[in-house]
């Protein structure tokens, strides 16, 4: 039964990812928007990546403030897409390796 549970959270991830994409195509793909609205849109991916890191900043586990320094810099040197690569990958490997 667990491994329905799991599979059936993943589907309903996915669903939900899915929908919020097609949703803001379909609601503004007849719409001209606002230089300001552009810039709004443009930033959000990195507002949603600090939403998601902000928790690891008050982190007592040294591998998660290691991964949390190495996606910073990659941050300060990369775009956002090598950025989230590297810091998915820094955290899994240092969460396995220093437990």
């Amino acid at each position: 039964m667990h491994d329905l549970t799991t599979l059936l959270v993943i589907v309903l991830m996915a669903t939900a990812t899915y929908l919020t994409r097609i949703m803001g195509f379909l609601l503004l793909r007849n719409r001209t928007l606002s230089p300001r609205m552009l810039a709004v849109m443009e930033n959000v991916p990195g507002c949603v990546l600090i939403s998601v890191i902000a928790p690891a900043f008050v982190s007592d586990q040294p591998a998660k403030l290691l991964a949390l320094a190495i996606t910073v810099l990659a941050a300060t040197r990369l775009s956002l897409l090598p950025t989230v690569f590297i810091g998915v990958a820094a955290t899994g490997l240092l969460g396995r390796l220093m437990g």
